[in-house]
């Protein structure tokens, strides 16, 4: 494990999630008996996966010392307020950006449906969820792998090996039936997603690591993403 770290913390991050993702997707199907509901607590599984295959890692290789550290970043508060405005307000102005463009430029795709005028109580889940999952995400991909992938190649194919291994890890969301992803066409998606990596890239490397506002930033999509959803998509 310590001769190959990242390779041991993929295996990790990947067999913990799916662990939790796959019986429910396959409920999702109506196989029994994991279309229980007493199944959907299979979903922390996923929502700390990269994270802990992180802390698992870390822990072999360098003790308890090298897993302080590997969260330090995450509680680096001290930074310029213009990177705070840039981690919780960027992603707003990409999003309805993006939106805005796509709309002009005649390009719909299925978007998850929400009960109208309810919008305020998605975009709380949506929040919650994320301030839950996201940090143990960042933990992984930002906080785990980029660093030490950086040591070995350039910023940007170590992104570029970050985005798509983050892409790719995501897929049984795209099988669970009545999962908003479903709704998603896939390969756009992925291609957003490995180009939203090295934004994630720039804000670390520009903050010096700053996990916090990579963090933000993530948490900043995935609650904004809901809202323009329901704003601005096309029905």
């Amino acid at each position: 494990m310590s001769k190959y770290p990242v390779v041991w913390f993929y295996i990790l991050a990947f067999s913990i999630s799916w662990l939790g993702w796959i019986p429910i997707v396959i409920g999702s199907h109506g196989v029994a008996p994991f279309d229980s509901p007493y199944f959907q607590f299979l979903l922390i599984l996923p929502a700390v996966g990269p994270g802990l295959a992180a802390v698992l890692v870390t822990q072999v290789t360098g003790g308890w010392t090298g897993v302080n550290t590997l969260f330090r970043p995450l509680f680096q508060w001290r930074a310029g307020l213009r990177w705070y405005l840039v981690a919780v307000c960027g992603p707003l102005v990409l999003l309805l950006v993006g939106r805005i463009v796509s709309n002009l430029l005649g390009f719909s795709a299925t978007q998850p449906e929400y009960p109208q005028g309810n919008l305020l109580p998605v975009a709380i889940s949506a929040l919650v969820m994320s301030l839950f999952s996201n940090p143990w995400e960042e933990v992984g991909w930002r906080g785990f792998a980029l660093p030490h992938l950086q040591k070995r190649y350039t910023a940007w194919a170590a992104t570029l090996i970050v985005g798509v291994l983050w892409g790719v890890w995501h897929v049984p969301l795209f099988f669970w039936v009545g999962n908003p992803m479903s709704e998603y066409p896939f390969l756009p998606w992925f291609v957003s997603t490995v180009a939203g990596a090295f934004l994630y890239t720039w804000l670390y490397n520009s903050t010096r690591g700053n996990l916090l506002l990579v963090t933000l930033f993530h948490v900043a999509l995935n609650t904004f993403g809901v809202v323009v959803c329901q704003s601005l998509c096309k029905s």
